[in-house]
């Protein structure tokens, strides 16, 4: 009765079944597609949910993610950690779980290696999301499930967790650009630094000299961050290995010390005895560390275009335009202080023209038996970045 407000037991006579009332929650259109996508890029797909086994049968088959070989919470609950981990490659789809199984099912892929996100929105999910490496959720999720998680969709469309998988790809590919042209790049200079010490009377270059250069040298890596990757490196999931930049580094900075050796060859065989410049008449020490200077500064402007990409530069992958502008500008900006009076301002003595060939030389072999040496190292090791 409409003006009753309180019921009993004894209501619950003559009552008339009038109808059922039905909750209709499909998937999401771009689901399908999304996990095609995501599988493309070397994403697996698997369905944790509380809800029953059939309900969560039919979703899975709507969005294409198999279901012949699924478990329930049940199955989970009976099932140590080790036997369930020999199964769980070949499982998609876990339904009736509870909050603590859905947290204990991440955990075990964590430790087969996996790399796990979670998407979730409800109050069951708060353990999950925080158990994943990344937690996402959406903006219409409930409070603790939207603190717990590490990003929250705005956009009522699952293709952003694709673009979000390239743009984190891309990220890690030009973190790892930088990190291993400069661990090698100063790796380099340190074998060249104590080389020059054991030979050279005076030092290969003032710490004022090497702040200019290294000012230099970050303003043109300035691009990095913006630059492009290329597109077979965002087809599958790559990971921090510690090994893989040890072993660029023992390569590629010896390797570059080589080319600064020839530069003081020549600084100090060719273009000294060509100006006339010595150690006794105290010319030789700044015409020497401007040569090193220019040398040092560009061949690491050009290494860097080098080692973006496996494919070779210039030719089958460019860069992107912030990065080839910062390094235009950086490279007419180390050439203007080093062949004009400006380089009396750091110490040194402003270079001869007769040195340009030499230094074009030394940059065109260097940079050209580096793309050599990195076709080998791939050839060898299967891996570049």
């Amino acid at each position: 009765m409409p003006d009753a407000h309180t019921f009993s037991v004894k209501d619950e006579s003559d009552i008339v079944l009038s109808g059922f009332i039905g909750f209709l929650d499909p998937p999401k259109e771009s689901a399908a597609v999304a996990i095609e996508a995501l599988s493309h890029h070397g994403v697996r797909t698997i369905v944790l949910t509380g809800d029953s086994e059939g309900v969560a049968v039919k979703v899975c088959n709507k969005v294409g993610i198999p279901t012949e070989n699924r478990l329930t919470g049940l199955d989970v609950e009976i099932m140590n950690d080790e036997d369930l981990k020999e199964i769980m490659p070949t499982i998609s789809l876990y339904s009736k779980l509870s909050p603590n199984q859905k947290e204990r099912v991440i955990r075990l892929y964590q430790e087969l290696g996996h790399t796990v996100g979670f998407l979730g929105d409800g109050i069951n999910d708060a353990l999950a999301l925080r158990q994943a490496d990344v937690g996402i959720s959406v903006d219409t999720a409930v409070d603790i499930a939207k603190e717990t998680a590490d990003i929250i969709l705005l956009e009522k469309d699952l293709m952003v967790l694709e673009q979000g998988v390239i743009n984190g790809r891309q990220t890690f590919g030009n973190v790892i650009k930088y990190i291993k042209m400069a661990v090698s790049g100063n790796f380099g200079n340190m074998f060249a630094v104590i080389g020059a010490s054991l030979f050279l009377p005076f030092l290969p270059m003032l710490p004022v000299q090497l702040l200019v250069q290294n000012l230099l040298i970050d303003f043109s890596q300035i691009g990095i961050p913006f630059d492009k990757v290329d597109e077979d490196y965002t087809v599958q999931p790559r990971k921090w290995n510690t090994k893989s930049i040890l072993r660029f580094t023992a390569i590629f900075g010896p390797f570059s010390a080589i080319f600064d050796f020839l530069t003081f060859i020549v600084m100090w065989f060719v273009i000294g005895k060509m100006e006339g410049a010595t150690v006794a008449n105290g010319q030789l020490a700044p015409l020497f560390q401007a040569g090193w200077f220019i040398f040092g500064t560009l061949s690491q402007i050009v290494i860097v275009h080098v080692i973006r990409t496996k494919k070779i530069p210039f030719f089958q992958s460019n860069a992107s335009k912030p990065l080839i502008i910062s390094s235009i500008l950086c490279a007419i900006g180390a050439i203007v202080v080093a062949f004009t009076p400006i380089a009396n301002m750091l110490s040194m003595t402003s270079l001869p023209l007769t040195y340009v060939p030499w230094l074009l030389l030394i940059i065109i072999s260097y940079a050209f038996l580096t793309q050599l040496l990195k076709r080998l190292f791939i050839k060898i090791y299967g891996e570049w970045l």
